[in-house]
C-alpha cells in the first residue's frame, strides 16, 4: 500500500496567506487583494470567488474592475510615466535593484503563492522567482549601454499576459519596462497568480516603481488597456484567437506593440540513432504540464524508425511523477520532485480528457496512458484538475490536437516517410516559436532548419524562451509585432533614431535580427 500523505508543516494556503498579510498588509484586506492604480490601493472592483487547481481549495480571486474605473487608472498611469520617464537612469536603476532585493527576500512566499494559485511544483515555482529577479538584474548592470540614444515612449507600457509565468514572464516585463522609463500597467491574468502578482507589485511600488495593477475580464478592460490614447506600447502573451483582435487593435491605432502567441511547437525525428539522449530529455519535456509556451506537444517521426522511437519513449513517459506539489509523507519532509502537479483548472482538464476521448472515437492510437493510482495525493483530495499524461499516434486532422497546442500533458505523433512530409507535419500551425530537429548528420540539419518555421531551433536538443541576452520571438501567426530579449526588450518599448524599423513581424515589414 502507498504510504498515506500529508500537507508539509507551514505551506497551507492560510499560511501562505497570513504571510501576505503581515508582509503587504497596504496590498492585502482579510479576505481579498486589492488593485493598484493612482500610486494607491484600491478596495474596488468586484472580488469573484476561486479555487487552487491543487485540491479546489478557496483561494483569493481577482476584484475585477468595470470599464470606467480601468479607464481612470489608465489616465493615472499616464501621469505616473510622464514624471518617471523624467526621472534620472541611476535612481531608476537603484529603485528597481531594491525592488529585485525586496522579491529576492520573500522568493518562498513568492513561489508558494504560485505553488498554490497556478499549481507548479515547488522546484519550477521557485525557477520562475528566480529567473525573474536575476534576467532583471543583467539589465539593470547593462543598461546604461542598452539604452544609449534612446528615450521613454510617449505613454506607458500596457502588460496583459496568461497566468502561467506571472514572475519570469510578466514582472520581469514590468520591471525591465520601468528601468527603460516607462510606467507600467498590468492586468491580473483571470486564471491565476493574482495573490503573487499582488504582493510582487506591492515590493516594487514601495520603491517608487510606477506599477498599475489591475484585475478584470479582457473584454471590459480591452478599451483601456489596448485602445486608450494613453497607452505608449501593448505586450500581450496568450492565445491565438484573444491574440488576434489585440493584433487587430493595435495596427488599427498604429501602436507600438509585442505579441507573443501560441502556435504548435514540433520535434522532429529523422535518420536518427541517438536514442538514449532523447529518453533522458523526454521527461523534462513535460515540465508543468507542458503548459508552456515552448512546450513540445508533437513528435513528428520517420516511420522506418518508429519502433526505435517507441523503445526510448515509453519507458521515459511511465517515470513522470505526478501530484499534489505539497504532499509528503512526514510534515518536515522536503518537497515532493515532481514532473508536474494539476493542469490550470477543472474545465481545461475537462477539455484536454473530451479532447483526447473525441481523436480516439475518430482514428487516433492510443499508446500511453499515465493512471491516477500512480500519482501522489492527499486522501479524499479533489482531483479533478489533474490530467495523466497520454499520447495518441495520428490525430485526426478534425480534431484540435491535430493543428493547435493543447497546453496539458498530451503528446501527438505523426509519421512521414519523406524530408518534404517532415517538414510540412513540422508547420502544421503557420509558425511556432520553437522547434527541434533530431538528426545524426549535422548536413541534414544545417539543409533542413532553414525550413522550419520556427523562431528558435535546436539540434536535437530543446529551445527555451530564454532570457538575459537571449533574443526571442516567432514566426507566421505566433508572433505579431517586436520581438524581445536582450536589448530587443529594451528596444521595443523606447524610441531610438528617427525612422528606426525594430525587429519584429509588422503590418508593413519583418526584421529578423
Amino acid at each position: 500500500m502507498p504510504p498515506t500523505l500529508t500537507l508539509k508543516s507551514g505551506t497551507s494556503w492560510d499560511d501562505a496567506w497570513q504571510r501576505c498579510l503581515t508582509v503587504a498588509p497596504e496590498a492585502f484586506r482579510d479576505d481579498r487583494v486589492l488593485n493598484l492604480w493612482n500610486a494607491a490601493w484600491q478596495a474596488d472592483g468586484r472580488a469573484l470567488p476561486a479555487v487552487s487547481p491543487v485540491d479546489g481549495t478557496p483561494v483569493a480571486g481577482p476584484p475585477r474592475l468595470d470599464r470606467a474605473t480601468a479607464r481612470q487608472a489608465v489616465r493615472a498611469a499616464l501621469d505616473q510615466h510622464r514624471a518617471w520617464r523624467h526621472v534620472p537612469l541611476p535612481e531608476r536603476r537603484a529603485r528597481v535593484a531594491a525592488a529585485l532585493d525586496a522579491l529576492a527576500e520573500h522568493r518562498d512566499l513568492l513561489a508558494l503563492l504560485l505553488v498554490w494559485e497556478i499549481g507548479k511544483p515547488w522546484r519550477l515555482a521557485r525557477a520562475d522567482v528566480d529567473r525573474a529577479i536575476d534576467g532583471v538584474r543583467w539589465y539593470v548592470d547593462g543598461i546604461d549601454t542598452i539604452l544609449d540614444g534612446r528615450a521613454p515612449l510617449d505613454g506607458p507600457v500596457s502588460n496583459i499576459a496568461s497566468w502561467n509565468y506571472p514572475m519570469s514572464v510578466l514582472v520581469h516585463a514590468l520591471l525591465v519596462q520601468a528601468l527603460a522609463g516607462n510606467a507600467v500597467v498590468a492586468k491580473t491574468p483571470t486564471d491565476g497568480g493574482v495573490a503573487c502578482l499582488t504582493l510582487a507589485t506591492a515590493l516594487a511600488a514601495r520603491e517608487g516603481v510606477p506599477v498599475t495593477l489591475v484585475s478584470g475580464s479582457g473584454g471590459e478592460l480591452s478599451e483601456a488597456l489596448v485602445r486608450a490614447p494613453e497607452i505608449g506600447c501593448v505586450s500581450f502573451v496568450g492565445g491565438r484567437d484573444t491574440g488576434a483582435a489585440v493584433a487587430t487593435a493595435v495596427a488599427d491605432l498604429g501602436k507600438r506593440h509585442i505579441l507573443e502567441q501560441e502556435g504548435l511547437n514540433t520535434w522532429g525525428v529523422w535518420n536518427f540513432s541517438g536514442w538514449d539522449t532523447l529518453g533522458a530529455t523526454i521527461p523534462k519535456l513535460f515540465d508543468y504540464c507542458k503548459q508552456r509556451c515552448t512546450a513540445y506537444p508533437r513528435f513528428v517521426v520517420q516511420r522506418s524508425l518508429f519502433d526505435a522511437f517507441l523503445a526510448a519513449y515509453l519507458p521515459a513517459v511511465r517515470t513522470l511523477r505526478i501530484g499534489h506539489p505539497l504532499a509528503v509523507e512526514h510534515p518536515d519532509d522536503p518537497y515532493p520532485a515532481l514532473d508536474f502537479g494539476p493542469v490550470i483548472n477543472a474545465a481545461k482538464a475537462k477539455e484536454l480528457d473530451d479532447q483526447v476521448a473525441e481523436a480516439i472515437d475518430r482514428g487516433a492510437v492510443p499508446l500511453h496512458r499515465g493512471t491516477p493510482a500512480d500519482a501522489r495525493f492527499l486522501p479524499g483530495q479533489d482531483t479533478s484538475a489533474y490530467v495523466q499524461p497520454v499520447t495518441l499516434l495520428s490525430p485526426p486532422r478534425s480534431s484540435p490536437l491535430h493543428h493547435a497546442e493543447p497546453f496539458g500533458p498530451v503528446d501527438t505523433i505523426v509519421l512521414v516517410d519523406t524530408e518534404a512530409e517532415l517538414l510540412a507535419a513540422m508547420n502544421a500551425s503557420n509558425g511556432a516559436l520553437v522547434a527541434t530537429l533530431s538528426t545524426d548528420e549535422r548536413a541534414t540539419f544545417d539543409r533542413l532548419a532553414p525550413h522550419i518555421r520556427a523562431f528558435k531551433i535546436g539540434h536535437g536538443v530543446p529551445r527555451s524562451r530564454g532570457d538575459r541576452d537571449e533574443l526571442f520571438g516567432g514566426f507566421g501567426a505566433s508572433w505579431r509585432g517586436a520581438f524581445v530579449g536582450g536589448d530587443l526588450l529594451v528596444r521595443a518599448v523606447t524610441k531610438g533614431p528617427a525612422g528606426e524599423r525594430l525587429p519584429g513581424n509588422f503590418p508593413d515589414h519583418r526584421l529578423t535580427p
